[in-house]
């Protein structure tokens, strides 16, 4: 096989924490025959763009404690109100100056809408409000602990009306297991649809739901007079949909919490003795894919350091309810052995996904070579590691 070809990629250490001034990447694409300088900007720019969007006013879930000590972040003690989805923000400045004793959040995912968002409350002058951008789900899965939040509102949440889109669909049940369990008794539930048939699914989940109540004598009303219109509500008005209201309340009735909040292990390395050298190791790799249990793991490419002994292993790691796209390393020490595991891009968080990557990259390694030995390790695994490589 002849010297693979390479392009090389440089970025400063002003855009990504604590890694030396000017490193340089170069990928391997001898294998595959085709450069993929694309995958090495995206893997970058999505750190980059991680960096950016965490700021004062801008909060990023996989930023913060888990769970997450709300009294340090609005600087004062207070019931929490969530809006889950808040979209162009005037409900949530509306709802922070009317509510100025109580802490309120604003939930979004997207990036757009969390600028509009900070950047009216910035006009607004409010003080007891602030965005984050999170997946409802592990918002209230990891940040927010039992019984913590007060009231939350859900304001026309995306129908997805396709039948194939449907488990897309933020309200079912599990969800409402989810949110019952981190909020308050007689905390109140109030979400609003333009789309009669999610409509339909939503009064169906709350009515199984065994943690919550109308406060009405029906599951919903096509009338909310006293509430503040959204810019969607009014769109939904004026072209003649009916818009419906629901009015729960959380009951005292225990949610067990089938949700516990995942503790973050040790950083996890494994130290090898391996006969092959880095380059050797480099031109082997190829994207594969592991699972065990609810965590799913992606090796998505290799990347090769021009200033170290050094390769960096892109991965995607699914471990519900948290995900995470961050990079595993190869370093070369001067002892001859290998150092396998977790690299500072990303702002990785040390999970039981993160360790379980770390080990299936240590026995793609080990099945490189027959004469492969592991030295040390501080890997922390469940009893039982099941495989499923593709």
């Amino acid at each position: 096989m002849g010297t693979p070809m390479m392009r090389i990629v440089c970025f400063s250490s002003g855009l990504l924490p604590r890694v030396k001034d000017m490193t340089c990447i170069v990928t391997h694409h001898d294998v595959r025959g085709k450069w993929n300088t694309k995958a090495v900007f995206c893997l970058i720019l999505s750190h980059i763009h991680i960096i950016l969007r965490m700021s004062k006013e801008i909060l990023h879930y996989a930023r913060l404690p888990w769970p997450t000590p709300w009294q340090e972040f609005f600087g004062v003690e207070a019931p929490i109100l969530l809006e889950i989805g808040f979209g162009g923000g005037q409900f949530l400045v509306d709802l922070a100056e009317r509510r100025p004793h109580c802490n309120v959040l604003g939930l979004e995912i997207s990036l757009p809408s969390l600028r509009r968002g900070a950047k009216k409350l910035k006009t607004s002058m409010v003080s007891n409000a602030l965005v984050l951008q999170a997946d409802s789900n592990a918002a209230l899965w990891l940040l927010f602990k039992p019984q913590s939040i007060s009231e939350v509102f859900i304001n026309f949440p995306d129908p997805w009306p396709k039948a194939n889109h449907h488990h897309r669909r933020l309200i079912d049940g599990k969800f409402l297991h989810l949110l019952g369990s981190r909020m308050r008794p007689e905390g109140l539930l109030e979400i609003a649809t333009d789309h009669g048939d999610y409509a339909t699914v939503i009064a169906r989940c709350l009515e199984d739901s065994p943690y919550f109540d109308s406060r009405l004598d029906v599951p919903f009303v096509y009338d909310d007079s006293g509430r503040l219109r959204t810019k969607y509500e009014k769109i939904a008005l004026l072209a003649g949909r009916a818009c419906h209201y629901f009015k729960w309340q959380r009951n005292k009735r225990r949610a067990p919490n089938e949700f516990p909040i995942p503790e973050e292990d040790i950083v996890p390395h494994v130290v090898i003795s391996h006969p092959m050298n880095i380059d050797q190791i480099g031109g082997q790799f190829e994207p594969f894919y592991e699972a065990a249990g609810n965590t799913y793991i992606k090796y998505l490419d290799m990347y090769h350091s021009v200033q170290e002994r050094l390769l960096l292993v892109e991965i995607y790691v699914n471990e519900e309810p948290f995900h995470q796209r961050v990079c595993l390393a190869i370093r070369a020490r001067q002892e001859g052995d290998l150092v396998v595991g977790l690299h500072e891009v990303g702002f990785p968080r040390p999970t039981p996904g993160i360790h379980l990557a770390v080990h299936y990259l240590v026995e793609w390694l080990c099945s490189l070579h027959t004469d492969v030995k592991v030295v040390g390790s501080t890997l922390k695994l469940p009893t039982q590691t099941g495989s499923n490589s593709s």
